[in-house]
């Protein structure tokens, strides 16, 4: 125990009086940013502007699906947190880097092994040791050997490079948080694109459906004329053609229907059809908000987990160059032993039974055939790649909030149009019907205004659809759909 405490005091001298860190220290990336979002402050002159402002202050984004009031929605993203697969695998990765980060940490301390032992001998006789002095008295040609103590090394952890692994480690710790906190974004935004892509096209199904019956009633009509001989063969051929074109659509919007809940109750972590009893009926489609919070670019970094991931990776790599480097320099190290041995086991604990022994080493590497050089050289290029793929982060999340925004904000404009020309086909679709059955013009113009009603009020519930999917993929591109409490964890900048 004397020689044990001897190893921890000369390791503390050793860490105090000479202990550093070799290699580079981390420092935060700096990346230049524009002051606002271009697509937040500027709108084409040519075309109407869009019913939604977007603001720069930014709000709660992290449970941004509440800003559409479905209680629909809510419910299933409060069943993806808990049970979705992809998140259940993230949060492992989190507690196997923090595993990890135990092992590294683990060769800051001293190796220390307990061991007992017993050993009976026979020694043979037709050797010329034992040949020699198998006749003195006191020989023994069979003998036993009991023995316990424990011996213990450490290697001092002079340069650091025992710290610069643990700080690598530990931040590889924080890049899975910021990884589960990407899987998280990525959850919210499926569930959200899936979820709206359902109630659209239920609401196209129902548009389609309607406009079935409406052709279907005209084809009555137009058979019953054409049996009074009021109109021709031709009209009638003409509206059965226009009643089949329609019903053709509604098999797709089904698929779509059912590939939507499928999609839903996979990501919930349920066999696809866990959910067709539920989203079946139809339900309405989640409408954007009055406003839309943006912030600012400089909020985005702090936002988004992936471009936080990035950053993360960054210091991972600069900490690994330190551990590198300090192959470069000598290795100090104390080993030790400490035990009792006896021939008779009941004087194995008597103080003339004690040995130990004790000695510093140093070993320094003279010759690796630059393999510890070629090795920094590659933890210094994984250093500019994980800058390079930072920087890039920056620039892709500048570009998915940008294009975001400009999605969003058109498509809001292309649905006022889409509007327009639904009423404007409704009154057309009367004024033929009437017109027609006065005998003023003749059966295809019938056909051709109930054809672009049709086609413009398809138009205008997949511009719906569409707004609220682009809405989607903006929060999602702002990074929205966690907080700090989503997973227990403070990860630094």
């Amino acid at each position: 125990m004397q020689a044990f405490r001897f190893i921890i005091a000369c390791g503390a001298t050793l860490v105090v009086v000479t202990g550093c860190k070799v290699g580079p220290n981390y420092t935060k990336p700096d990346y230049p940013l524009p002051a606002n979002f271009v697509e937040a402050t500027t709108q084409p002159a040519s075309q109407p502007a869009s019913t939604q402002p977007v603001t720069q202050p930014s709000g709660d984004l992290a449970h941004w699906w509440q800003t559409f009031s479905d209680p629909t929605l809510d419910e299933l993203t409060r069943r993806a947190v808990l049970s979705n697969l992809d998140l259940r695998v993230a949060t492992a990765r989190i507690r196997e880097a923090r595993a990890t980060r135990g092992v590294v940490a683990a060769g800051w301390y001293p190796d220390v092994n307990v061991s007992r032992g017993y050993t009976h001998t026979r020694t043979s006789l037709n050797t010329n040791q034992t040949r020699n002095v198998s006749s003195f008295p006191g020989f023994k040609r069979e003998t036993d050997l009991w023995q316990a103590g424990f011996d213990a090394s450490w290697e001092i952890d002079v340069f650091g490079g025992v710290s610069r692994a643990v700080e690598a480690a530990q931040a590889d710790i924080e890049g899975s948080i910021e990884a589960r906190r990407d899987a998280l974004v990525t959850l919210m935004a499926e569930i959200g694109r899936s979820y709206v892509e359902l109630r659209g096209a239920q609401r196209q199904l129902v548009i389609t459906e309607k406009n079935l019956k409406s052709q279907r009633d005209t084809l009555a009509l137009t058979e019953q004329r054409f049996r009074a001989g009021l109109t021709s063969e031709l009209d009638v051929a003409r509206q059965r053609a226009q009643v089949e074109t329609t019903a053709s659509d509604m098999p797709t919007l089904q698929t779509t229907i059912r590939q939507s809940i499928h999609q839903l109750s996979v990501l919930i972590g349920k066999e696809p059809g866990a959910l067709v009893e539920e989203l079946a009926p139809q339900g309405p489609l989640p409408q954007a908000p009055g406003s839309l919070p943006v912030g600012l670019p400089s909020e985005l970094l702090r936002r988004r987990p992936d471009v936080r991931q990035a950053k993360r990776a960054l210091a991972a790599a600069t900490a690994r160059i330190g551990v590198a480097t300090a192959d470069l320099f000598p290795k100090f190290s104390l080993t030790g032993q400490f035990g009792q041995q006896s021939a008779a086991f009941h004087r194995l604990f008597d103080s003339n039974s004690n040995f130990w022994s004790i000695g510093p080493a140093i070993s320094w590497p003279v010759f690796e055939g630059g393999r510890i050089r070629a090795n920094i050289r590659v933890q210094n290029a994984r250093q500019e790649q994980a800058l390079a793929i930072y920087e890039q982060t920056v620039l892709r999340s500048l570009q998915d909030v940008e294009d975001a925004l400009v999605a969003y904000d058109r498509e809001q404009a292309r649905r006022v149009s889409l509007a327009g020309a639904v009423d404007a086909n409704r009154r057309s679709v009367d004024l033929s019907n009437q017109l027609y059955q006065r005998g003023l013009i003749d059966f295809l113009s019938v056909l051709d205004a109930e054809r672009a009603l049709f086609l413009s009020e398809d138009a205008l519930a997949r511009s719906d659809t569409t707004v609220s999917t682009n809405l989607v993929a903006l929060y999602k591109a702002l990074g929205g759909g966690w907080d700090e409490s989503s997973d227990g964890a403070r990860a630094k900048n």
